[in-house]
Order: structure tokens, then sequence, then C-alpha cells
């Protein structure tokens, strides 16, 4: 199974370094511009979002680390924010999914853990908190690709799993 997911996350890098690239390629001013009709509102927000999200549920609660271990990162450093941060932010993230496929050996037991949001418990195994994570990484990568685009960046063409086939 781990050889698998390993294959699946190195597409998922591969299509994340073809969307850092198109990013560098557009103004540093723009990749902060506010679009409000999306939920994050900046596409370097949205970014960092996905990257906190990785850190929150692989990094933190399959680790069963407490709730208040994980912090997502601070407006201010988001407002100073460019490409290379979140390249390192990124390569930070890869690390912990890296740990994350190595410690699991399970990956239908479910991992009962609290989360800061609701009184319960939150239920869910390895398999679902990867494919979450990697799911909405793509769920906001076409946020991001139509904020890019609503500010005058077409993407290029890039729905063949990260430039593989």
């Amino acid at each position: 199974m781990i050889e698998l997911l390993q294959q699946q996350y190195d597409w998922v890098k591969s299509a994340r370094n073809n969307l850092f690239a198109f990013l560098e390629e557009i103004p540093p001013l723009l990749l902060h511009q506010a679009l409000p009709s999306f939920g994050r509102g900046t596409i370097l927000k949205t970014h960092i979002h996905v990257a906190d999200s990785y850190r929150l549920w692989l990094g933190s609660f399959a680790f069963r680390l407490p709730p208040d271990h994980h912090q997502d990162i601070s407006i201010d450093k988001i407002k100073r924010a460019d490409v290379p941060f979140v390249r390192n932010l990124f390569a930070e993230v890869d690390d912990t999914v890296q740990r994350f496929l190595n410690a699991t050996n399970d990956w239908s037991e479910p991992i009962v853990h609290p989360v800061f949001w609701q009184d319960e418990p939150h239920v869910a195994s390895p398999l679902h908190l990867f494919t979450h994570v990697v799911t909405h990484e793509f769920h906001h990568k076409g946020q991001i690709v139509s904020m890019a685009r609503q500010l005058g960046y077409p993407p290029p063409a890039d729905d063949r799993l990260g430039g593989i086939f």
C-alpha cells in the first residue's frame, strides 16, 4: 500500500511543482490581490491554507498530538509571503507526508482524536486523512488557477496529472 500511496504523492508533487512554476510568472502583488468570491480570498492565502491542512491532518491529528499543537501560518506571515516561502512550506509538508506514510501500518484503523473546533473527538482512518488532504489540494488548485485567470494570467493546460502523460 505504501508504494502505491508514495507514487500517488509523487504525482501530487509534480502537479504542485507545475503550479509553482506558473505562480512564479505572476507579479507578487497579484498573488496577494483580494478576490472575495473565493473562500480564502487570495492566491497565496489559498495555497498556504492547503499546506496548513496537510500539517493539521497528517502532522498533528494523525500523530495524536494535542489539538493546540497545530497553529496555522499567521496572517502576518501570509501578508509577507512569496512563492519561495510557500515552496519552503511545502518542502516541510513533503517531510510530514513522508513521516506519515512511513509511520502508518494499518490504513483502515480509525484514529479517534480531539480537534479544537468540536466537543467530541473526530474519527478518521489514515487512508481517509491522506485522501482528504490530496483531494483538498486539488480542489484549491482549481480555485488558484481560476483566480489567476481572473487576474489576467490564464494557466497553461495542466489536466494531465502534473504533466506525467
